[in-house]
């Protein structure tokens, strides 16, 4: 935590400073309260000295009014402060995950990333926000309290140096059980997180097998364990106040009990009394407000861990440290003795794989699930990269490009298309932010999309929802395509992005695609071999291996895998 504080409160060391001030100067004050108090009851109250009363009690409101106004000012000081320190966190961190490859994702999780973007960043804002506003002053407020106190009658002062450890003890005990708490609170979060995005993404599939049972038990038992955890710190934390108020109100009966008999022995005054109760009760109340914030401190300190923890993991897919720019606009991609394996697979899911695809050539991608199709289009956009081998983007290593050049040469349409809240323009123009309407519905009659899209209301401007829930999931898929066609790449992939289309859509989609990214390379990932049939070339994958490469006429006669699939797909109605 302290890594993390004092990287990103740098920029905010003059707030800080003032803070320290402003507090300190409330404390301060608030000091000399009890000793004037104390002479108006000694020289005023017990003398009947009126003019005396008046006097000191003017001073009294002018050292309030005083601790008033700093206390205020520090205040608002430290909301910005902290406030500040949490944006600047949450876009550290934005910044960060959206630099992160699938690797990285996959590792922390999505639920994880955003409870750490959020609830953690909260916890370690609030810690920042109390400790300006109470812990800054409950030093100054004990150290010189104890020192006040004992100006007024120092044979008490036994009463404080009893008091004080007591209540110090007592509280490392409990805030030493509370940490493990916390941190298994975060995990159990994240795993609701989960369960929970899970259950709102596929709610379709969730109602459609009759799920709702089964996922509403799931739901309980991952909430109950974040209630149990839950309650479990929350029961230390309420054993902690009861504790504190027991010391704080012992100390206080012990103080009139021994300082009765001091006053009867006439070894101490009345108003010494009443200023060393209210010292005891300042110094009692400064280390509770410590405890408040370090009850929170444990909790923060974990979240402060895990956000550190995503700040300080560098992507995989890593710009390169000369980064080269000459990159011709062809659209040339290479695949050279390529082969991957994800992180802690035993297996490799590509190897040995060997293609290039020109510009103007159309190559299609084919083979079972799970044969390693979606992977080598991860590949051929850098979302990976490779275990060995090269890609080559126009004869340069992808790995010696600068990243956002070679992503602005390349449109991708994932196996699952996404859009974003927003409306059909906002969509489209995602990826070439300047383009006119014409190029956004001629990008739009390319992907068959133009028609359902005039018929929208408002058009262009036809609102769609986050994830495209709104629209089908064939038209969900044309747009995913305009969206990609809008910006005219160099390298188009397409994965599995017809697998939701008719025939006839599917059909009409292909002739237009054809002289449209004449100039281009085009790689498509295909189910159905009708879709892939007029391609210059097909890649059929078996297993993560190359098992055939050619034109479909070529592989019916050379390829036992590639026949099998035309062979099962022609026997379930399929045109060839």
């Amino acid at each position: 935590m302290i890594r993390l504080l004092t990287t990103h409160l740098r920029p905010y060391r003059n707030w800080m400073l003032a803070v320290f001030v402003l507090q300190g100067i409330q404390a301060v004050a608030s000091l000399f309260l009890p000793s004037l108090s104390a002479d108006i009851i000694d020289k005023g109250v017990l003398r009947g000295n009126t003019h005396y009363i008046w006097q000191a009690g003017g001073v009294m409101l002018g050292v309030t009014a005083i601790q008033a106004a700093f206390a205020i000012s520090a205040v608002y000081c430290a909301s910005r402060l902290s406030m500040g320190f949490g944006r600047d966190v949450r876009t550290a961190l934005f910044h960060r995950v959206t630099n992160f490859s699938a690797k990285e994702v996959n590792l922390f999780g999505a639920p994880s990333l955003i409870t750490r973007i959020t609830n953690d960043v909260q916890q370690v804002q609030m810690l920042i926000l109390m400790t300006c506003t109470m812990v800054v002053a409950a030093p100054i407020t004990v150290v010189f309290g104890v020192f006040m106190a004992m100006r007024q009658d120092i044979g008490m002062s036994w009463l404080l140096a009893v008091s004080l450890p007591v209540l110090v003890g007592i509280l490392s005990v409990v805030i030493s059980k509370m940490v493990p708490k916390f941190r298994l609170m975060q995990e159990r979060l994240d795993n609701l997180n989960g369960v929970l995005r899970g259950q709102i993404t596929g709610m379709r599939v969730i109602r459609a097998f009759v799920r709702e049972p089964i996922e509403t038990r799931r739901f309980h038992e991952v909430n109950q364990e974040l209630t149990d955890t839950s309650l479990q710190a929350g029961r230390l934390m309420a054993l902690m106040f009861p504790t504190m108020n027991l010391v704080v109100s012992s100390s206080s009966i012990a103080v009139v009990w021994v300082g009765g008999h001091r006053i009867q022995a006439g070894d101490t005054s009345i108003g010494a009394l009443v200023a060393f109760l209210t010292y005891l009760t300042l110094i009692m109340s400064a280390v509770m407000m410590a405890t408040m914030t370090a009850t929170m401190a444990p909790r923060a300190a974990v979240s402060a861990g895990r956000i550190q923890e995503v700040l300080t993991t560098d992507s995989s897919v890593r710009p390169p440290a000369s980064p080269r720019s000459d990159v011709t606009v062809r659209g040339l991609l290479e695949f050279r003795d390529v082969t991957f394996r994800y992180p802690g697979a035993e297996h490799p899911v590509l190897q040995d794989i060997t293609f290039t695809s020109q510009p103007g050539q159309t190559t299609a991608i084919i083979g079972s699930t799970g044969s390693g199709k979606t992977s080598l289009v991860n590949l051929a956009a850098r979302l990976f990269d490779v275990s060995s081998g090269q890609v080559l983007f126009d004869g340069i290593d992808v790995r010696e490009i600068d990243p956002e050049i070679l992503w602005q040469r390349v449109g991708v349409v994932p196996q699952k298309p996404y859009l974003f809240a927003g409306t059909v323009r906002s969509n489209l123009r995602y990826g070439k932010p300047d383009a006119t309407d014409d190029e956004i519905w001629q990008a739009l009659e390319v992907a068959q999309a133009a028609d359902f899209v005039s018929n929208m209301p408002g058009g262009l401007d036809a609102e769609i929802s986050q994830g495209g829930v709104n629209v089908s999931g064939g038209q969900r898929q044309r747009l995913a395509m305009a969206r990609a066609l809008v910006r005219k790449p160099e390298l188009y992939l397409f994965d599995d992005s017809f697998s939701a289309l008719d025939l006839a859509t599917d059909a009409r989609l292909r002739a237009a695609l054809v002289p449209y990214a004449r100039d281009a390379s085009v790689v498509i990932v295909a189910q159905r071999f009708s879709t892939i049939i007029h391609a210059d070339q097909i890649i059929v994958l078996e297993d993560g291996e190359m098992v055939g490469l050619g034109t479909h006429e070529e592989l019916l006669k050379t390829c036992q895998t590639y026949a099998e699939i035309v062979e099962s797909q022609v026997g379930q109605g399929v045109p060839a």
